[in-house]
């Protein structure tokens, strides 16, 4: 499970010299030191119990009225730092309850509740507001994972536990999943993510553990969505194209994609097969694995 990180830091500090901070230092989970000295600064940042809801009121009270500066993230999440910062940012999450009237209205998956799931970059996280959220918490082998619909992994069952208030975790990329479940009452939690010019090409999964497999990729990227539309446009070069990544690109995902976005171009079932049947034999696990599922589906 993600590693408790012990803190004793009763001093407080503003969320521009947090900022100032890790910009001087980065964020580096590799280096003892550093993680240290990173998760110390996170819960000093937790220790300012009003600048959070100062940020919010402000917000509110601009809203539509000036430009945003980098601090919108989505309905769920507030990135608390200019974007460009170097290899981190920080944000802020909220984990709305059952009781909550977003959580009744948008449902538990706009939250990304009870979808089992690792990361691929590390983070920090610290329970900034309320109870915290509940997880389950699971370990497994990434390097053993080849990454198809339904493959067996073995994931191994840790504890459930919560994010409360005052609690430092790191999770560790590739290596904690967790199923988070909604706090007992509306709850806020502060990260420090880390992130590399790499990330986009690191899988991470959605897992069924009821099954013990994998459910589904989540880190589709965007040269996998630009190669489907070019496809999809009847590009010649854009064909060419994506048989040759199709067989030869160091990423088995974005083979997948190649594959996927030339099947769906096929004029008819037949033609589908074939694509399918020549991606069995392009060299990648991932992608033979698919197609098998894919040509199967075809035939039924």
């Amino acid at each position: 499970m993600p590693c408790v990180i012990a803190t004793d830091e009763t001093a407080a500090c503003a969320l521009a010299e947090c900022i100032d901070a890790l910009s001087a230092s980065g964020f580096h989970p590799d280096d003892e030191g550093n993680l240290e000295a990173s998760a110390r600064l996170l819960a000093r940042l937790g220790n300012d119990r009003a600048f959070l809801g100062d940020l919010l009121v402000a917000e509110l009270a601009a809203g539509h009225r000036e430009e945003q500066d980098g601090n919108a993230y989505g309905a769920q999440s507030l990135v608390l730092s200019p974007p460009g910062t170097g290899n981190w940012f920080l944000r802020a999450n909220i984990w709305p309850s059952k009781d909550e009237h977003a959580l009744r209205a948008g449902g538990g998956a706009s939250f990304v509740y009870d979808l089992p799931h690792d990361h691929n970059f590390h983070f920090l996280t610290l329970g900034y507001f309320g109870p915290g959220y509940w997880s389950d918490y699971y370990e497994f082998d990434y390097e053993s994972v080849t990454g198809w619909r339904g493959e067996p992994v073995d994931l191994r069952f840790v504890e459930r536990a919560r994010l409360d208030e005052g609690k430092v975790m790191l999770y560790r990329a590739h290596l904690d999943v967790h199923r988070q479940l909604p706090p007992d009452a509306l709850s806020v939690s502060l990260n420090i993510m880390h992130c590399s010019g790499a990330q986009g090409w690191l899988d991470q999964y959605a897992f069924d553990v009821d099954k013990g497999g994998v459910a589904r990729i989540l880190s589709n990227g965007s040269s996998e969505v630009f190669v489907r539309i070019a496809v999809g446009m009847g590009h010649g070069e854009a064909t060419d194209l994506a048989h040759r990544f199709g067989r030869q690109h160091p990423s088995d995902r974005m083979r997948l994609a190649c594959w996927t976005a030339l099947a769906s171009a096929a004029p008819d079932a037949d033609a589908r097969d074939d694509v399918w049947r020549m991606a069995e034999g392009a060299g990648s696990r991932l992608v033979a694995a698919e197609a098998r599922q894919r040509r199967a589906a075809i035939l039924v």
